[in-house]
């Protein structure tokens, strides 16, 4: 199966824009998928619950076109003050850029804190069962839970290095603003356990050098092990997406107690060859993934992309419970004949 989301917008130049949720199955990605033969899987778009903050803040999401750029701006408006975030939209890589950490203060992160904390959550009724209707038995639909409180920070609001200052200068108020966030999170939690996916993904867009596992004990491990926790006693089964790095990375999430690493990308990229992944994971944890995202691309020759697909599929004859998939997204200008190719070579090599 593969995330094919970013890929097809880019291809058919399609909208990929960041303020809006489709409230409906994304047909032609969903066919696209169906006719090439390849499972689906994430729904990156899509709503599947709504968030009701308290009466007191405002939430704005505001959207600015101009001959030269494009930027979408998220706003929190409080009692104690207004904090925001903007992304601007480059055609080129098909994205939207950071263009303004909204938090630089310890008042600003107080705000954050204020802002996120006592949300309340519902599912939309039916949303889940119209994919999963739609994606019929090609697939499986992930529903994502969002970032941690930690994640909040170092992916939306402050940055790696913002971040990484504020917790060595302001390590109380740091501490107080992961807490109140991941709290309010596990309302999400819950809520998700009610639903009825399947799978639940979660993760901060994890790599070992941002978040190393001792990092990760101090701001985010409890937060994961009682999410985990909840969401297996309601009966779920929780992939966590690791994208980055993941020398300690696959054994910190592993013994959190999650099921699967998502997004799992070996070298020429990443970090571990398919067999050190192994050799951290172990053969009970599932790893999805597989296929670094420069072997995607047409000027990397074709024989170095059937070898990195076989090496991965190869990790089952050693008992690994695998995914065949990209490390992380098929990127825009793939080789399209690359999905094909590798849709064959797990159908040949590939079975259990």
């Amino acid at each position: 199966m593969l995330d094919l989301s970013h890929w097809f917008y880019h291809r058919n130049k399609m909208p990929w824009d960041l303020s809006r949720t489709y409230q409906k199955p994304e047909h032609e990605l969903i066919d696209y998928h169906r006719a090439k033969g390849v499972g689906f899987y994430l729904p990156n778009l899509a709503s599947f619950f709504t968030t009701t903050y308290r009466p007191d803040i405002k939430v704005e999401t505001l959207k600015e076109e101009t001959s030269v750029k494009k930027r979408i701006t998220w706003r929190y408006i409080t009692p104690l003050g207004t904090i925001e975030r903007s992304r601007v939209w480059d055609a080129t890589t098909y994205s939207w850029h950071i263009e303004n950490w909204g938090v630089k203060t310890e008042r600003d992160l107080r705000i954050l804190a204020y802002a996120m904390s006592d949300r309340t959550f519902a599912p939309v009724r039916g949303q889940h069962e119209s994919w999963q209707s739609y994606i019929g038995d090609i697939g499986v639909v992930y529903i994502a839970a969002g970032y941690s409180g930690m994640g909040q920070l170092l992916n939306y609001w402050m940055g790696i290095e913002g971040t990484m200052y504020a917790v060595a200068d302001w390590p109380a108020t740091v501490r107080e603003v992961v807490d109140r966030i991941n709290e309010s999170n596990l309302a999400l939690i819950d809520c998700l356990g009610g639903s009825p996916a399947e799978v639940i993904c979660m993760g901060d867009n994890f790599s070992s050098d941002i978040q190393p596992p001792g990092f990760f004990n101090e701001w985010s491990r409890a937060y994961y092990a009682e999410a985990i926790r909840r969401l297996h006693t309601a009966g779920k089964h929780v992939a966590v997406h690791i994208d980055g790095r993941l020398r300690g990375a696959l054994q910190m999430i592993r013994d959190a107690g999650a099921d699967c690493a998502d997004a799992v990308t070996p070298k020429p990229m990443g970090d571990l060859t398919p067999n050190e992944c192994l050799e951290e994971a172990g053969k009970d944890f599932i790893m999805s993934g597989g296929v670094s995202p420069d072997l995607w691309l047409a000027n990397r020759p074709i024989t170095e992309f059937k070898q990195a697909v076989i090496k991965w599929l190869d990790l089952a004859k050693r008992g690994a419970r695998i995914i065949a998939n990209a490390g992380d997204q098929v990127p825009p200008n793939a080789d399209e004949e690359r999905i094909e190719i590798m849709r064959d070579l797990v159908e040949k090599h590939g079975r259990y």
